[in-house]
């Protein structure tokens, strides 16, 4: 489970995210998405513990990112847009550092399972240097999943792959969800959010301007047309041609 309260974070006085707020429950595929800069990278990465923020209280799992990060940094797994792989070590020497790191009892019937789902069982003993970007990307998603993570986020996941690998990528984000992961997918690719997310967390200038579902945020902002889909919602969100959303009620006295 994700829990996010507040979250801000600052580079000097330049606010990249301000006062976030949202929760991501077991087996939930939320879509986070907004136009570029508007803190969705910032957001993920102060979520996964790479940056500190600013302010606000980030819980992962149960565990508070703040005063437990190796706690909260065990339940997780970040995937981001570009594989950063070590230059000599093979895909499943990857594996294996991977599972000393996590300390994960079962390793090879483990990574024998990833490796097969991810088509990389006859590529198993090369370098990254042999492979293609696509394929890095697959060891990458190996390695994020070895230790079974609660919590999983997706920055841009389909970048380099083909056709086929789309299509099983898709398939392994569901799975995931359907097992009861709580997943983050960032995306421009707002198709692929529209299918594969229940909720949307669309970012502008660093703020939350829209969050539910498809549906729930197409009646606030693109009301007046029953058939647009999620770009037609996104392009008025942007541009500032949508309805927004109604004031918050004034607190009760």
């Amino acid at each position: 489970m994700i829990e996010v309260e507040g979250l801000t974070k600052l580079y000097g006085d330049f606010a990249a995210v301000t006062a976030l707020s949202f929760s991501v429950q077991p087996g939930e595929l939320l879509g986070l998405v907004g136009p570029n800069g508007a803190g969705k990278t910032t957001t993920l990465r102060s979520i996964a513990g790479i940056i500190p923020a600013t302010r606000g209280t980030i819980r992962i799992a149960g565990h508070d990112l703040a005063t437990d990060p190796v706690g909260a940094k065990r339940e997780l797994a970040f995937f981001s847009d570009e594989p950063r792989l070590f230059e000599y070590l093979t895909i499943r020497q990857h594996l294996d550092f991977t599972a000393r790191l996590y300390q994960v009892p079962d390793a090879p019937a483990r990574y024998a399972r990833l490796l097969e789902e991810l088509e990389l069982t006859a590529k198993a003993d090369q370098l990254p240097g042999d492979l293609s970007r696509g394929m890095k990307q697959k060891v990458q998603i190996a390695c994020g999943l070895l230790h079974s993570p609660k919590v999983i986020f997706f920055d841009e996941p389909l970048t380099g792959l083909d056709p086929l690998a789309i299509r099983r990528m898709k398939d392994t984000i569901r799975r995931l969800a359907t097992e009861g992961a709580s997943v983050v997918l960032s995306s421009h690719l707002l198709h692929l959010v529209e299918e594969l997310c229940s909720r949307i967390l669309i970012l502008k200038n660093g703020t939350k301007v829209a969050h539910g579902t498809v549906d729930q945020i197409r009646s606030q902002f693109a009301a007046d047309d029953a058939d647009a889909d999620l770009e037609e919602v996104f392009i008025r969100i942007a541009t500032g041609t949508g309805t927004p959303p109604p004031p918050p009620a004034p607190p009760a006295p």
